[in-house]
């Protein structure tokens, strides 16, 4: 897990430049086909297009090693995070639904 949560930390810190009326958010994709999990960094300055930068891939299927790995992240970073392709799944931990209902674009 460190190595993932190295890697993701390092590219947050370069493209997290807290610029005025600028929201930052955290997308994590659920891949079913490849059993990979995909963390994006979503940037929408005021008034623009919002730009999605891909940040890393986790080879680790598994929902208890994602979820220690969120709650680490969001230890450092008290970002907002979206879910997508988690519909119906529960956490290990809480036994909270990850994503409640389906997005318009999935």
């Amino acid at each position: 897990m460190n190595s993932d949560f190295r890697i993701i930390i390092q590219r947050i810190e370069k493209y997290f430049t807290r610029r005025r009326d600028t929201e930052y958010y955290l997308q994590v994709v659920n891949d079913q086909y490849d059993e990979t999990y995909n963390f994006f960094i979503n940037i929408r300055p005021r008034n623009q297009r919002m730009h999605s930068i891909p940040l890393h891939t986790v080879e680790d299927y598994r929902l208890s090693y994602l979820e220690k790995l969120i709650n680490k992240i969001m230890e450092q970073y008290q970002f907002s995070i979206t879910y997508d392709g988690f519909v119906g799944l529960r956490w290990p931990m809480n036994q909270e639904l990850i994503q409640k209902r389906r997005h318009k674009d999935e």
